[in-house]
């Protein structure tokens, strides 16, 4: 297998620079050496600028509703658990729209790897502010500054039960690429935090803002193991910035307790014929 079967013949469009260029390779790459084939897999993008990487990837895709993307891919996954399932998002659609899927399919547990695009604005409608702008942050929507505090991503999957949280960064790829292929590896729901530069709206977080605050968890011998140690480098931010998988846990996916699961995935199977009349007169 190569890496070059995972591209298309349409080119990326977003601005020279931008930090998904990071991302997109990094996908590809992270899918090419764990061998899994683009017939094997399911991308599932959300609306926005991270949405627009939907063209650029040879592998299964769905273009979902804005903030409907985790609930789109988790349905894919019943349906078909020999997918490989993949949820490429926005900070402002994953945690504005979609906040209320992201803490559900966090509880539930369902083997799919999500991958949050953190930018802290909306890129694709002009910078407006994101769930994740820091208070204060001055844009076309927040004249006068944005009065909400920001939202954290990592801890707050770790609190609603996360049992893979990482976060990465556009500015490292080789830390970045294996931090997905430990996500689509680990049994369950696997959410990686990803800083994502916008190059063109937002002037504060930008490469070098990072390049002078990130460290590597991994350098640092953090225990991912450890909750309540993996709690405070989730709240960790400003001078210094975590880096890596900050906590993992091992339960049972949602899928292993559903009986309906059990042997061929549902796709596979023939189609059978029933008769719901009774299951109707139960609601009636």
């Amino acid at each position: 297998m190569a890496i070059e079967q995972f591209n298309t013949i349409n080119p990326p469009t977003w601005c020279p620079g931008c930090g998904n260029y990071s991302i997109w390779n990094e996908i590809k790459r992270a899918l090419d050496e764990l061998k899994i084939p683009p017939h094997k897999t399911l991308i599932v993008y959300g609306i926005g600028c991270a949405g627009n990487m939907y063209n650029t990837v040879n592998t299964y895709a769905w273009h979902s509703l804005h903030g409907r993307a985790l609930p789109t891919a988790v349905g894919a996954k019943l349906a078909n658990k020999d997918l490989t399932v993949i949820v490429v998002a926005g900070d402002g659609d994953g945690l504005g729209e979609g906040m209320g899927h992201f803490i559900h399919t966090l509880r539930g547990n369902v083997d799919i790897t999500y991958l949050i695009h953190e930018n802290k604005v909306y890129g694709l409608t002009t910078g407006q502010s994101a769930p994740t702008s820091d208070k204060g942050f001055v844009t076309k929507s927040t004249p006068e500054g944005l009065i909400e505090v920001p939202t954290n991503p990592v801890s707050l999957a770790m609190t609603a039960g996360g049992g893979f949280v990482a976060r990465g960064y556009a500015g490292r790829p080789q830390q970045l690429k294996d931090l997905i292929k430990l996500g689509i590896q680990h049994k369950g729901f696997s959410f990686v935090d990803i800083l994502q530069p916008c190059v063109t709206f937002n002037k504060i977080n930008t490469y070098q803002y990072y390049n002078e605050r990130v460290y590597d968890l991994a350098e640092a011998k953090h225990d991912s193991s450890d909750f309540n140690a993996a709690f405070i480098k989730a709240r960790e931010w400003g001078e210094k910035i975590p880096l890596g998988l900050v906590y993992q846990d091992t339960r049972e996916a949602y899928e292993d307790d559903l009986p309906q699961e059990k042997g061929k995935a549902i796709a596979t199977r023939p189609i059978v014929t029933r008769n719901l009349e009774p299951l109707y007169k139960d609601f009636m």
